[in-house]
């Protein structure tokens, strides 16, 4: 067993074939893994001549925080106007003094920090890195050592895109009015769904697409579910992946209509209670046709959904903590050949994984097995996966 999945370890690493296209103007260029990721936000900041506009959940004080927070420096100390919105739960790691160095150079750097009441419930999760309304980076990394290098079991497998475009300009403005509520003291929940609604966009073959909380569905989860209703061919990555039985039940559907609906989730992670609450759902899934695929190389952090000839790509999990409350943001990209791509990608990233077939999933379900997927599921659906995480009891029961 392991020396098969050595080789489809090999197998995955050597097949790196680049994933580009050009869709509306705007080139799109995958970057997969986590060395090229960092070298690819330091070069973005280290060529913005105008502006740079950072927004990310986490932003750690370590080797490769260090390079990207020294490069938005560099960027302020020579004229550049330097944004930056982090998340104060999520960078709450970071010292307090961390990002001095920035704001010395001029740069402007804020917390999300929603008011005293609110502060647990809604959180800043997106990922975003914008330069000269130009060029963007999206996607689920963050900027920490994990998040940015690979080779290691700790590392997170995950991905960002490189936009280079006029459809840049849009996030931009969709930053601005996020930098303007995060400033503002009197901080309006309705203000702040208001924004995620007017700057989600309905048409165009590229939409920008925001979730955040709202008494109705965002327009970013209501735009999966349509998705989803009308798929004939499905393939998703999910690190956290715990949705609502509707949604399961959609997905379901795809297989169950003679469809191809292929999940991978996550087998090492810095959480228990989400491994176990993804394996909560899996007889669902599998008795209706549904492939699962459970990454093993190292921990799983990426988010990306290929639905027939459209791909999803941002920092939306497929958990109800994304799906509902937080801020996140995923880019909708209908393009036959790039979709095509990111199938033929996602199916490399389950090649390098072990398959969960019925019969391995009956076979490890024991009674207390169930029992603790069940209550991981509760943990991660009705408290949050915070929570779980600090506690981190021994819940898959591996």
């Amino acid at each position: 067993m392991a020396d098969a999945q050595e080789q489809r370890t090999i197998e995955h690493e050597n097949k790196a074939t680049p994933v580009e296209a050009e869709v509306e103007g705007n080139a799109l260029r995958l970057i997969p893994a986590g060395a090229d990721r960092v070298d690819a936000i330091v070069k973005l900041i280290d060529d913005a001549e105008e502006s740079v506009r950072l927004l990310f959940y986490l932003f750690e004080d370590d080797e490769e925080g260090v390079r990207v927070r020294d490069a938005l420096a560099r960027a302020a100390g020579r004229g550049v106007r330097v944004q930056m919105i982090v998340d104060d739960f999520g960078s709450n790691n970071a010292p307090k003094d961390f990002f001095d160095p920035i704001n010395e150079a001029g740069g402007d750097s804020c917390v999300f920090h929603p008011r005293f009441g609110r502060r647990y419930f809604i959180r800043n999760h997106q990922k975003l890195a914008i330069a000269d309304t130009q060029r963007a980076l999206i996607g689920g990394a963050n900027l920490a050592h994990d998040y940015l290098s690979d080779g290691k079991e700790t590392c997170w497998r995950d991905l960002w895109l490189h936009i280079d475009g006029p459809t840049v300009a849009h996030a931009a403005d969709y930053f601005d009015a996020l930098d303007k509520w995060t400033k503002d003291k009197r901080q309006s929940t309705t203000a702040l769904m208001n924004l995620i609604c007017e700057f989600s966009q309905t048409e165009g073959r590229l939409r920008w697409l925001f979730g955040g909380p709202r008494p109705r569905i965002s327009p970013m989860l209501a735009s999966i579910v349509k998705d989803l209703s009308a798929a004939k061919r499905l393939h998703m990555v999910a690190a956290y992946f715990s949705p609502s039985s509707s949604m399961l039940r959609r997905i379901g559907d795809i297989a169950a209509r003679g469809g191809e609906a292929a999940v991978l989730t996550a087998a090492k992670s810095d959480n228990n209670a989400t491994i176990a609450a993804a394996r909560y759902t899996y007889t669902r899934l599998l008795r209706r046709g549904v492939k699962m695929f459970e990454f093993c190389k190292c921990r799983l952090h990426m988010k990306l959904i290929v639905v027939d000839d459209a791909a999803y790509i941002g920092s939306s999990n497929f958990d109800f903590r994304s799906l509902y409350i937080n801020l996140e943001l995923m880019l909708r990209i209908e393009d036959e050949a790039f979709a095509k791509a990111m199938h033929d990608f996602a199916r490399c990233e389950m090649n390098a994984s072990n398959e969960i077939t019925c019969k391995i999933h009956n076979e490890r379900a024991t009674l207390w097995r169930r029992i603790k997927w069940r209550v991981s599921r509760w943990l991660v659906t009705t408290m949050d996966y915070t929570v779980s995480r600090r506690l981190n009891f021994p819940l898959t029961g591996e």
